[in-house]
């Protein structure tokens, strides 16, 4: 219960009514106010406080004043015996709830792993749940103990799971030969040297994810896809079943050992390691298309700036031109105001200007044919080997009729992928070679020839990137990917029923024409109110420049924001009452005070490294990523403890450990550990 209330809360929740002095009657001093507190705490909690401290000091002096009895005889009040038991009764009687018998209990764990589990995990959220079962109209049963809805709660946990992995197990079974290919994961031996894809180390690998982008990231990637889709667990094996319950299943598969697998249950470790590759499949199938995008963004990027640096070279051999863009921007810094034909015109000539302009406007098109030359050869020569790898790996569809070229296009791709360019560089006349809406009037030159022909290098470099806008509007999806995946999945079930209700939830109308002028609207303004900054010289530093001949908004790096004033005073505080205290020193305490570091655990086969020294290297990795200072200055002036390249784990290692030790903290300190409270 809330600790602090509002006066117009206090009257609304904890005024007796007519019916309460009724059941008040005639009672005395501290039973009197020990029953109405009651009776009241009931009302609004659906339960009686388990001691004197959890009702608010508020309630309890607004109940003593209408009552009559002086706040301090509340102390007095026996929470135990037949009085108390006696109130209690009379309290559920009148509400018209019942005492929870362990038959009851019995029926809230069937329910609790029936109805809640499935979507819910967190006993916290799970303990909440039994409450508000409890005061529902249709059970109206005060609710068990704080430990008794902890038992509850750990019932219902194991019904679910052993009900959730015994489906898995069934469908497993009747799948052939997924059940052996899943055991030799968590093999050892040979078992795990013929495991699905080959390789002893592939759980391993499984779990990771992938490192720098480059082309042979791309290539592991596609190998573990393909392995784990060796497997070939059953597609609908965990339809039905949340998102959230089979991504904690996948996590707890991810933390376990292969012989914490291998000692588990039959049908736990079976459902373990189908999360896992399920779940990886559709993570991996997100990383290759992330991966994708960004390939296609480094080939274009790079083009562009090595033909930049080429131009920018051969312009600045040519005479007389930074001259003249120097006279120019000083003429246009001193005097801002004036028009461009009494200021600029002077100092340059406008026959000048005009022939620079036409000068820069060719420079453009060779920049362009440059960068498209530039681009042929790195992919040719390197980025295309890709190709085949990512046309097996990854399947496209498309919603949207207006990307059907891009789909065509790729199907295209498909049927020559595995034709060497060398045998067949142009594309058979006979073959529909989709050209609008995939390759733009810019590359047209590239693409088709004298003779017509559409030439297979630029004509794929084209579908790539064409490929890739269309995915980031989501206009084409990717087969079992997750964040990629079909738009239309995105939608609640109930959509075009309750689509007022999803709307409302959004703040958005139903009507498409009003949302866009609204959104017309309030652009509008905005660019207004930025045209009228950018007059007045009061934009904070943004302005309009340009940047590959083309507009473009420039916004500064913002300023450090100074500290709060009382982040200040509450460091000055902390420093007069103790002093300076060393971070490690702490982390070094907390860890002697609860161990929380034997939480970390290595997704590797074994550990071999003593627990004291590992404790030790955990610690300052710790250390090290809370002053963002980085692990290497850290182990340098600690005795070398560590070498370059042997850190324990990045912040990727150490976020799942890191969850779990709040849990560690609160166990110690509801055992009562006297060095945590002293």
């Amino acid at each position: 219960m809330r600790r602090e209330w509002e006066p117009e809360d206090l009257i609304a929740s904890w005024t007796l009514i007519k019916p309460d002095w009724e059941l008040i009657g005639s009672k005395p001093g501290a039973t009197r106010l020990g029953f109405a507190v009651l009776l009241k705490f009931f009302e609004i909690e659906g339960r009686f406080p388990a001691y004197a401290a959890e009702v608010p000091e508020q309630a309890v002096a607004y109940l003593a004043e209408q009552v009559g009895v002086d706040v301090a005889l509340f102390a007095k009040y026996q929470w135990s015996g037949r009085t108390s038991e006696r109130h209690r009764a009379q309290v559920r009687k009148a509400l018209g709830f019942r005492e929870c018998s362990e038959a009851d209990q019995e029926t809230l764990a069937e329910w609790l792993s029936r109805e809640v589990c499935p979507t819910e995990l967190r006993r916290e959220a799970l303990r909440d749940a039994v409450l508000a079962h409890c005061r529902s109209e249709k059970v109206r049963l005060e609710p068990p103990t704080f430990g008794q809805i902890s038992r509850l709660v750990g019932s219902a946990l194991r019904m679910f799971e052993e009900r959730f992995c015994r489906t898995i197990e069934q469908q497993l079974d009747a799948t052939d030969g997924v059940v052996q290919r899943l055991e030799q994961l968590a093999g050892s031996g040979e078992d795990r040297k013929s495991a699905a894809g080959g390789g002893e180390q592939f759980l391993y690998e499984l779990k990771t994810d992938p490192g720098v982008l480059g082309t042979e990231t791309f290539r592991r990637e596609v190998a573990k896809l393909e392995r784990v889709k060796a497997l070939r667990l059953p597609t609908d094996l965990f339809d039905g079943w949340t998102e959230k319950l089979v991504t904690a299943w996948r996590d707890r598969a991810a933390r376990c050992f292969p012989s914490d697998l291998a000692e588990s249950p039959r049908q736990v470790r079976l459902t373990l390691l189908a999360a896992l590759c399920h779940a990886r499949t559709t993570e991996i199938t997100d990383s290759l298309v992330e991966l994708l995008i960004q390939l296609v963004l480094k080939i274009d990027t790079r083009a562009e700036r090595r033909v930049e640096k080429e131009l920018t070279t051969d312009l600045k051999r040519v005479t007389g031109k930074t001259g003249i863009l120097y006279r120019v921007a000083e003429a246009a810094v001193a005097y801002p105001d004036e028009t461009v034909r009494r200021v600029i015109y002077p100092v340059a000539g406008e026959a000048t200007l005009r022939e620079l302009a036409k000068e820069a406007k060719a420079e453009r098109e060779v920049f362009n044919s440059k960068v498209r030359t530039v681009l042929r050869g790195s992919y040719s020569h390197h980025y295309r080997r890709l190709l085949p790898d990512l046309l097996a790996a990854l399947e496209f569809r498309g919603n949207n009729t207006t990307h059907r070229p891009v789909m065509d296009a790729i199907e295209l791709l498909q049927r020559y992928k595995d034709i060497p360019v060398s045998d067949r560089p142009y594309y058979s006349r006979s073959d529909r070679v989709p050209l609008e809406g995939v390759v733009p009037r810019e590359w047209r030159d590239a693409v088709i020839d004298d003779k017509d022909r559409v030439e297979r290098i630029p004509y794929e470099l084209c579908v790539l990137k064409a490929l890739r806008e269309a995915i980031r509007r989501r206009e084409i999806w990717v087969v079992g990917a997750n964040r990629w995946c079909n738009p239309d999945d995105d939608l609640p079930t109930d959509f075009e029923d309750n689509r007022d209700v999803h709307y409302a939830a959004i703040k958005a109308p139903l009507d498409g024409t009003e949302f866009v002028a609204d959104l017309k609207t309030r652009l509008t303004t905005a660019l207004t109110w930025f045209d009228t900054a950018l007059a007045r010289g009061n934009t904070g530093g943004v302005r309009i420049t340009t940047r590959h001949g083309e507009g473009w908004i420039s916004v500064p790096s913002m300023d450090k924001v100074a500290e709060p004033p009382s982040l200040d005073a509450l460091k000055s505080e902390v420093q007069r009452r103790w002093g300076t205290i060393d971070l490690l020193d702490i982390l070094k305490e907390a860890d002697f005070l609860t161990g929380f570091t034997s939480e970390f655990s290595s997704v590797m086969s074994r550990e071999v490294l003593p627990v004291g020294v590992l404790r030790r290297r955990l610690l300052l990795v710790l250390f090290a990523l809370v002053i963002s200072s980085g692990s290497e200055g850290v182990f340098d002036v600690h005795d070398g403890l560590l070498r370059s390249g042997d850190s324990p784990g990045g912040r990727g290692y150490l976020r799942p450990s890191i969850t779990r030790i709040p849990g560690r903290f609160d166990a110690c300190s509801a055992g009562g550990d006297a060095r945590l409270t002293a």
